[in-house]
C-alpha cells in the first residue's frame, strides 16, 4: 500500500458505506490484520481493550450467513471480507496480562502495575453483566469507527451493518454466546458503485451550550 496524500479532514469526508463491492478484489489477509492492529490504538476504559474481530473472507462461510443477514447480502458476498465485531464480556480476565505488557514495555513500574491490577480488581468485581456489556459495546465502537477510516486511508471502502440475527449468527460461526457481544458487522473491499452522498443535520440544529439549554438538545 502507498503511503496516504489525504489529510484526516479528508479522509473523514471520503468515507461513506459502500452497499456493493467488486467480488473479485480480495484484500490480503496480513493488510487485514496491520489495518485492525492500528484500529486497536483506540482509547478503552482502563485500556481493558474488549473488541474482538472474527473475519469471514470465505465463499463458503459467507453462504453460510446468507439467510442471517436480512437485507445485506449483497455486502455480504461481494465485500473481500466481513468482520464481525465483538465485544468480549470477560475483558476484565486480561487486566494482568495487559498491565504486566506495560512494565515490559517501559510504560510503568512495578509498583504502579500491582497498584493499578488490584485498584481495577476491586473496582470491577461487584459490576454485572450489565457493565461489561454497556462499556465493551462502547469501546468496541470506538474501534470500529477507526477501523473504517484507516480503511479508506488504505484506499478501501466499507459499510456497518447492524441488521443481522446476532444471535443465530453467532451460533452459526460456532461463537459462544454467553461470553460475546456483537456490535455490528463491518463490510470491506473496493467499492464497485459509487455511494450515495447523504447529508447531516446542521450543527446548530444538534448541540447545546450549557448556558443556554432549555431542557432541549438543539434548535
Amino acid at each position: 500500500m502507498s503511503q496516504s496524500k489525504l489529510t484526516l479532514t479528508e479522509i473523514i469526508k471520503k468515507r461513506k458505506s459502500v452497499k456493493e463491492f467488486d467480488p473479485n478484489f480480495k484484500i490480503p489477509r496480513e493488510e487485514i490484520e496491520e489495518m485492525i492492529e492500528l484500529a486497536t490504538e483506540a482509547p478503552s476504559s482502563i485500556n481493558l481493550q474488549p473488541w474482538r474481530f472474527v473475519i469471514i473472507d470465505s465463499e463458503e462461510t459467507k453462504q453460510k450467513l446468507d439467510s442471517l443477514v436480512q437485507f445485506n447480502q449483497r455486502q455480504l458476498h461481494s465485500s473481500s471480507a466481513i468482520i464481525l465485531i465483538l465485544a468480549d464480556l470477560k475483558h476484565a480476565d486480561y487486566v494482568s496480562e495487559i498491565y504486566e505488557k506495560n512494565v515490559e514495555l517501559g510504560y510503568m513500574d512495578e509498583n504502579s502495575k500491582d497498584y493499578f491490577i488490584e485498584t481495577i480488581s476491586n473496582l470491577i468485581s461487584g459490576a454485572d453483566e450489565s457493565y461489561f456489556k454497556e462499556q465493551g459495546l462502547m469501546d468496541v465502537n470506538l474501534a470500529s469507527m477507526q477501523l473504517m477510516l484507516i480503511a479508506t486511508d488504505h484506499g478501501y471502502d466499507t459499510n456497518p451493518i447492524g441488521g443481522f440475527d446476532k444471535t443465530a449468527l453467532l451460533e452459526a460461526l460456532n461463537i459462544d454466546t454467553s461470553r460475546y457481544v456483537p456490535a455490528h458487522l463491518l463490510a470491506i473491499g473496493k467499492g464497485a458503485k459509487a455511494p450515495h452522498e447523504s447529508s447531516r443535520l446542521p450543527v446548530e440544529s444538534i448541540i447545546a451550550w450549557n448556558d443556554e439549554s432549555d431542557g432541549t438538545v438543539g434548535k
